[in-house]
């Protein structure tokens, strides 16, 4: 199987490249997003965890990414953007904003972007960087949550207009191959009631 489908009959074609942990929200929306992405080669959902006071999991996923096709930056962006990465609510101990480095060298280059896209929001960002500590993938039932299905209602009515949403805004970013065609003409209709006419 491929990326989106979630194979790993060919793993030393489709899953090269780096990785980074997320969580922030739901991880099937995670997931959903960052598999729509260009040079995203493959997500896993369930939880993650750090170390010391901050050792205790939260949903999320690991992205496998091409870093010459999207970049540590770019996904960060997306991830910032796509959950309440400024705001503190009673489900955070379920879904910490955070970025986890897999690797330590990417500790550095994690903070410092989260610095630089600080810039493009009004309210100081609570994102954090942190050290990946372990992994519990979710059941495989959950896997590929929404690409398995995306007529379900809780594809239908909360993921597809995030997804929807991010073509609006970061369209250069996503593979518009993945993409359910719904999402496409969506996006599409939208940006032409959007056009004005001049005369």
């Amino acid at each position: 199987m491929d990326a989106i489908t979630g194979s790993t009959t060919d793993n030393k074609i489709h899953h090269k490249g780096k990785k980074i942990g997320l969580s922030g929200t739901c991880y099937w929306c995670t997931e959903a997003i960052f598999l729509s992405l260009r040079g995203v080669t493959k997500v896993e959902q369930g939880w993650l965890s750090s170390f010391a006071d901050d050792d205790w999991f939260t949903e999320g996923i690991i992205v496998t990414y091409m870093p010459d096709v999207i970049s540590l930056k770019n996904l960060i962006a997306i991830h910032l953007h796509t959950h309440s990465s400024t705001k503190t609510h009673s489900m955070r101990d379920k879904y910490r904003s955070a970025v986890y480095a897999m690797e330590p060298y990417q500790l550095t280059e994690i903070k410092h972007n989260l610095a630089v896209l600080q810039d493009e929001f009004e309210q100081p960002l609570i994102t954090r960087a942190y050290k990946f500590n372990q992994f519990k993938p979710s059941d495989e039932s959950m896997q590929n949550y929404y690409y398995n299905d995306p007529q379900r209602p809780f594809c239908e009515n909360i993921i597809s207009p995030k997804l929807t949403k991010l073509l609006d805004s970061h369209a250069s970013l996503m593979n518009k191959a993945k993409l359910p065609a719904s999402i496409i003409t969506d996006e599409e209709a939208h940006r032409d009631k959007d056009v004005i006419v001049l005369k």
